[in-house]
């Protein structure tokens, strides 16, 4: 199983900054496609950004240039830099990892982190 601890959630200004990070309880990156989503209230959760094969980074249309997806192998953490950040970025943000195997997708989540855009 993988479990996650997540940090760097709050509250922000409009066009402010912030970092969420998310620290893996085991080795994830050689065996799961690891990356942020996110929950705003009374709407789905969506992708924001993740790593994908040949180490590519797919971002939502909605977080490209502003927001940046990175890791540290060696700490098993996956960060989401986000800047100039909006009002509409309000949401729930949770770190998934993510594993396809013969029967299906099997997701791994955590808890979830607040980020707050508001004047």
């Amino acid at each position: 199983q993988v479990q996650f601890v997540e940090s760097g959630g709050g509250l922000v200004q409009p066009g402010g900054s912030l970092r969420l990070s998310c620290t893996a309880s085991v080795s994830v990156f050689s065996a799961y496609d690891m990356g942020w989503y996110r929950q705003a209230p009374g709407k789905q959760r969506e992708l924001v950004a993740k790593f994908a094969s040949g180490g590519r980074i797919n971002y939502a249309d909605s977080v490209k240039g502003r927001f940046t997806l990175s890791r540290d192998n060696a700490k098993n953490t996956v960060y989401l830099q986000m800047t100039s950040l909006k009002p509409e970025d309000t949401a729930v943000y949770y770190c998934n990892a993510r594993r396809v195997g013969l029967i299906g997708q099997t997701d791994y989540w955590g808890q979830g982190t607040q980020v707050t855009v508001s004047s």
